[in-house]
């Protein structure tokens, strides 16, 4: 009787090459992308001097790594076309936050009622809920303070503005952006997203 002691000898099972080849394809396509992408930036940063390259490489192979194993597990992956809707808005919120915070300041009465309030994310735990509590501090006159579970705490300067509403806003392009759909209504109409 042959007694089995774990180690394999021989040939790998059958299918064992397609399985991995069918892993590792998708994760190839991932890095040539992120390096393409790099590759591109460095480029631009460098207004094309292929000189720069010397160190410009390593950079492009170190970001390139470093996106990829920071991203190895990620339950929740972004869209290319979610993230081009999202930009615009991005932008746009950007320049009407520093505008707004800019009129307040040379404002003579400086026009303020700060506050705190506490908004109920409906996101998923892990990025979406993290990226949209570092992008509130984008929206006019937000700063996201603390997220612990599904609560965001966010200081305003005035609580007369419509902070919910540009929460609620902001919080429907990061589902976008992530590709989740809302499933159910929560309390006062908040959304969950999975």
């Amino acid at each position: 009787m042959e007694e089995h002691t774990g180690l394999t000898t021989g040939n790998p099972p059958e299918g064992h090459w397609k399985e991995r080849e069918r892993r590792l394809w998708p994760l190839a396509l991932r890095g040539t992308t992120r390096a393409a992408l790099f590759s591109s930036f460095w480029w631009v940063l460098s207004s094309g001097d292929r000189e720069s390259w010397v160190i410009g490489g390593p950079v492009v192979l170190f970001a390139t790594a470093s996106s990829l194993l920071l991203s190895y597990g990620a339950r929740h992956r972004w869209r290319l076309t979610g993230l081009l809707s999202f930009m615009p808005f991005f932008l746009w919120r950007s320049f009407c936050g520093s505008i707004d915070v800019a009129r307040r300041a040379l404002h003579p009465r400086m026009l303020l009622e700060p506050a705190f309030m506490e908004y109920s994310v409906g996101l998923p735990d892990g990025a979406p809920r993290l990226f949209m509590a570092n992008v509130v501090s984008l929206l006019p006159g937000t700063l996201s303070v603390e997220l612990r579970g599904g609560c965001l705490k966010v200081h305003v300067l005035d609580v007369k503005a419509p902070v919910f509403d540009e929460l609620q806003s902001l919080e429907s392009r990061v589902a976008d952006l992530f590709v989740l759909e809302p499933t159910r209504r929560v309390g006062s109409g908040e959304r969950r997203y999975d």
